[in-house]
């Protein structure tokens, strides 16, 4: 994949001229990047390692949960429409197979407040994996970022907790 021009001078600096810019890192970060931390994420290699669908569960029930344990599977499926093209049978079918053993991560039970529902809840088992998922990132993460100075880091991070925030700010406005 070729690498991304230079971006414009500070003199030549426009908006559109730094979206054509990032535009070009686009494929870069989340396919070179991107992909390096996800199989970091998803242990690729190991006895245990878990699907692209599996790691975006825990990561999901982790970070959106309720106390980091606990989601509705309803919720889970929702959010995981929205980030892959992919149906709610193979949702289903990565919760359950995360479930059974020898993975044992999840268990699934019924919602008190509807019988049609399912919780879905971390067992000892995937809280300890996710720990370990979340080092194995770290550490990725920590690899990529050896040869930058720290106010490269420290502004990117602003740089990424403002394209959340202004991709949150989008999907209100929806």
């Amino acid at each position: 994949m070729p690498t991304p021009k230079t971006p414009p001078a500070a003199s030549a600096f426009t908006r559109p001229a730094a979206a054509q810019s990032l535009l070009g890192y686009f494929y870069p970060i989340h396919y070179k990047a991107g992909i390096k931390v996800e199989d970091a994420l998803r242990n690729k290699g190991a006895p245990d390692e878990l699907s692209r669908h599996q790691v975006a569960v825990l990561w999901h029930i982790h970070s959106a949960g309720e106390g980091g344990t606990t989601m509705r599977r309803k919720d889970i499926e929702q959010s995981l429409r929205a980030w892959f093209e992919i149906s709610g049978a193979a949702i289903t079918k990565a919760i359950r197979s995360m479930a059974a053993e020898p993975l044992a991560l999840v268990t699934q039970e019924e919602d008190p407040r509807s019988a049609r529902e399912k919780i879905v809840r971390l067992t000892p088992k995937g809280e300890a994996h996710i720990a370990a998922m979340m080092q194995r990132g770290v550490a990725v993460i920590r690899e990529i970022m050896e040869p930058m100075d720290e106010t490269t880091i420290r502004e990117g991070i602003k740089f990424f907790q403002a394209i959340t925030d202004s991709v949150a700010d989008m999907e209100r406005d929806v």
